[in-house]
């Protein structure tokens, strides 16, 4: 009888796993890993994280993961740094193959498939997890009702700067309306 409490492990040896069946798994890590994760991303907290899903081969040198990805967490609104709560439910994809090599240098074309990855000796679920969610949550969150003001700066006795001001050609459009009223017939200037 085995113990349903037991660890499940969080990294899989690529050469261990089974070439002709699936690898199950389900990764949850325990609070002190979701203070430490939540910590990396910025987060104000995260309440759960879960990843589950299987490790399949594809071929003799390719393995595909597939899982869903399930969190709650905290992040701070952009605007105003009162917490707005985050909900991820998102598919996760890799696709490892054994003997690619990733293109080096400054500029690189993208591939049409962003999931294939180089074979590692080892898949860890902890950073697929950890980089998985950093890449579904929202970027900027905003509290219900955030608005971004306006900002006046000048000194005082200062008229400040509006944007229209700041547009080159706003003062080019009214005096091309005046040279177009001065040349017609009947207006006073002329």
């Amino acid at each position: 009888m085995t113990d349903s409490t037991a660890a499940r492990p969080s990294r899989f040896r690529t050469g261990a796993l089974s070439p002709r069946k699936p690898t199950r798994f389900a990764y949850s890590p325990d609070a002190a890993e979701r203070a430490n994760l939540a910590a990396d991303l910025g987060l104000l907290a995260l309440y759960a994280l879960d990843l589950k899903g299987e490790i399949r081969p594809a071929s003799r040198d390719e393995l595909v993961l597939e899982a869903q990805l399930v969190a709650r967490a905290d992040q701070a609104c952009s605007i105003t740094l009162v917490p707005v709560p985050a909900r991820v439910d998102e598919p996760v994809r890799r696709r490892y193959v054994a003997g690619l090599t990733l293109p080096d240098g400054e500029e690189v074309e993208m591939p049409e498939d962003d999931s294939v990855e180089p074979m590692p000796e080892e898949i860890d679920l902890a950073e697929i997890a950890a980089e998985a969610l950093a890449l579904a949550l929202p970027l900027y969150p905003r509290a219900p009702g955030a608005e971004f003001g306006q900002a006046t700066h000048a000194g005082d006795g200062v008229t400040p700067l509006s944007d229209t001001d700041l547009k080159p050609f706003a003062g080019l459009q009214g005096l091309a309306a005046k040279l177009a009223t001065k040349g017609e017939p009947g207006s006073e200037e002329g």
